[in-house]
């Protein structure tokens, strides 16, 4: 049963509380499991299984959440300095990046430096970061600029169909070389990072009290039903018991 407080901030999202079952599924972002009770078993889409109290999946590795535990799930851009850093520490791993040997063996530092400790969310966050992302010492790899632009003006197209070709007239370039582009420098495909944009979307306007059409509806969604099944394969979890089941929390500047 998920039940807990979420804060949605520009590039992440953060679920504080309890951690439930989820379905196999994979998501546009980079996401930090972090469990502060029991460990949390974990499937990838060999079927191999790992349990631990913190993992690192990245952008696209299919993953199932077996059983669950307290803690927190962070889902983070996979273009931000995090997402980026985190990427890097699976690779690091030199195991396939769609293992859960892979995502526990990046995320043993928490353990081993005692992180999981923290008793609030923020503490445990800024310590994730400082460990994982060797205290901010990692740098963001620079954006190709058309790429930034696209990033850019994307959430801004949000009411229609979203084109690679419009996106990449607004940039400035063709769309075959922007969709390289997001596959490159974000390891992402073009309809799946709109997805993740639309998503993020939906939930802010969910967030501060709409329903879930009027949220689907907003970000881009043809209807709830287009909402619920995005949310599936992003979080594997349906819109509706998210709304049931967490607290949205404005986040802290």
């Amino acid at each position: 049963m998920w039940q807990g407080t979420v804060t949605l901030r520009p590039g992440r999202m953060t679920y504080a509380g309890r951690l439930g079952v989820a379905h196999q599924h994979r998501h546009a972002a980079v996401q930090l499991v972090l469990a502060t009770a029991e460990p949390v078993l974990l499937r990838d889409e060999s079927g191999a299984e790992g349990q631990s109290r913190a993992a690192v999946i990245p952008s696209g590795a299919a993953h199932e959440v077996i059983s669950g535990s307290a803690g927190l799930m962070v889902w983070i851009d996979a273009h931000c300095l995090l997402g980026q850093a985190l990427t890097a520490r699976v690779r690091r791993t030199r195991q396939p990046l769609g293992s859960v040997a892979a995502w526990v063996a990046a995320a043993r530092p928490l353990l081993d430096n005692g992180v999981l400790a923290d008793e609030t969310p923020s503490a445990m966050i800024d310590q994730v970061l400082a460990t994982l992302a060797e205290g901010g010492r990692l740098r963001e790899r620079p954006l190709h600029p058309a790429l930034r632009h696209a990033v850019a003006v994307l959430p801004t197209m949000l009411d229609r169909t979203v084109q690679l070709g419009q996106v990449a007239v607004a940039a400035g370039i063709s769309a075959s070389r922007l969709g390289h582009l997001f596959r490159d420098e974000l390891g992402l495909p073009f309809r799946a990072y709109v997805r993740w944009v639309r998503l993020r979307h939906a939930i802010d306007h969910a967030r501060l009290g709409a329903t879930l059409t009027e949220a689907a509806h907003a970000a881009g969604f043809a209807d709830s039903a287009h909402l619920t099944r995005v949310c599936h394969e992003m979080f594997g979890l349906p819109p509706s018991l998210l709304a049931r089941g967490v607290d949205w929390r404005e986040a802290m500047p």
